[in-house]
């Protein structure tokens, strides 16, 4: 494996992963248009960057022990998925990145042993 593919292959499921998180993140942005007050809004808004904190929470520790991303991110794609089953476009929107996100840490911690050892 050479050192440019090593770095791809560490990267590109942490780079897909905050780009993911944004892209939740954007959902959040309807708040604003619902006309509630400071603290209202405030509220709504935390609770719709819950699933952001989430991504962002099995990030760090998938950063680490690439098993728990691989894991983590295939479980929340098959409970969203379980969750928008009348939504396939949904399903394909949200649920998609996330198998690709697992999939990318699954082969990340499988191949740990050449990843690390060009650190």
């Amino acid at each position: 494996m050479t050192t440019c593919s090593r770095r791809a292959l560490f990267w590109t499921p942490r780079t897909l992963c905050i780009a993911f998180a944004v892209f939740l993140s954007l959902f959040a942005l309807d708040v604003f248009s619902h006309g509630f007050g400071f603290w209202q809004t405030l509220v709504a808004l935390i609770i719709h960057l819950v699933p952001a904190f989430i991504v962002l929470a099995v990030l760090a520790l998938a950063w680490r022990w690439e098993w728990i991303g691989a894991a983590g991110f295939a479980v929340a794609g098959v409970l969203y998925a379980k969750m928008a089953w009348q939504h396939p476009s949904w399903i394909l929107t949200i649920s998609g990145p996330l198998f690709v996100i697992a999939g990318l840490f699954l082969v990340n911690w499988l191949k740990r042993a050449e990843l690390r050892a060009s650190s």
